[in-house]
């Protein structure tokens, strides 16, 4: 379909030609680079497909890396009356994937893109292989700090914030870094996509209010448990801690771990280096 992408992205920072499809009324933006096996990018909040970008430049020699924004992130544009939910964001994640066509899919989900990536793969999973989970969750939330960030950030206060301030991209993307420190124009690229504060602004809350959506993910875990997973993990999360990674390592008997020393919470740009050769060499084993 026809889009523009915005002036405002530096090409040397995001050095992949924008594509855009309309799913379900929604255009979304994505980036396809590379052949080879699959690999779907799921980012969390309050990003977009930029925080993998350092990766898919590391990895797209040897796979495919399709990597999307949902509507409302990123470069993608929302319909009218979308709600920025959990469970919505999956429904459009599985039609993005139906509309490719992708198959043989290595999921890649972080933060939130680990629960809608996996409810995407309980409605598809002919079309998944394998799984990479890196500093997520797919459960009802039980952790005190997590559950008072919900409600902190998921009250009309807090929501009025993040809107007008931006709070969410000011505060967390500096905080998840602990290994290096986002230039200047990586974090404008984080401020600049004109619906990520409102959008961003619905996520906090539904860490408790999706429960049902969350347990609909949990109770269908069972159902991926062959599934190859590779856990990439960065210990000096604010957010997901060793518990976490121990819940997946028995979710997943055919498990590999890397834990990335000193990482944050977005590993994936904190520790990009490590976090590509973590996939590289997994897949070659």
């Amino acid at each position: 379909m026809t889009a523009r992408r915005p002036s405002w992205v530096d090409d040397d920072l995001f050095p992949f030609p924008s594509r855009f499809a309309d799913i379900d009324g929604h255009t979304v933006h994505y980036v396809d680079e590379g052949s080879g096996p699959t690999l779907l990018f799921l980012h969390g909040n309050p990003t977009w497909s930029f925080e993998f970008r350092d990766v898919i430049r590391a990895l797209r020699a040897r796979f495919r890396c399709v990597a999307l924004d949902y509507p409302g992130f990123g470069l993608s544009t929302a319909r009218p009356g979308y709600r920025y939910l959990p469970e919505d964001h999956a429904q459009v994640v599985t039609a993005f994937v139906c509309a490719l066509g992708l198959t043989g899919i290595t999921l890649v989900g972080h933060d939130w893109g680990g629960p809608i990536g996996l409810a995407t793969v309980q409605r598809r999973p002919a079309a998944f292989t394998g799984l990479v989970l890196a500093n997520t969750w797919a459960w009802p939330i039980g952790d005190l700090h997590i559950k008072a960030a919900s409600h902190l950030f998921g009250n009309p206060l807090g929501r009025v914030l993040i809107r007008r301030l931006n709070l969410f991209v000011n505060a967390l993307i500096p905080a998840g870094h602990r290994l290096r420190k986002p230039t200047a124009a990586e974090m404008a690229h984080y401020r600049k996509p004109p619906g990520v504060p409102g959008a961003s602004a619905v996520l906090p809350g539904r860490i408790t209010a999706s429960r049902d959506f969350l347990a609909g993910v949990e109770a269908g875990l069972a159902g991926l448990a062959s599934l190859p997973a590779l856990i990439v993990w960065g210990d000096a999360d604010f957010a997901f801690r060793a518990k976490e990674r121990r819940r997946w390592e028995q979710t997943f008997a055919d498990h590999h771990t890397v834990v990335i020393e000193g990482a944050g919470h977005f590993v994936q740009s904190d520790a990009p280096r490590e976090f590509a050769a973590a996939i590289r060499d997994w897949r070659s084993g």
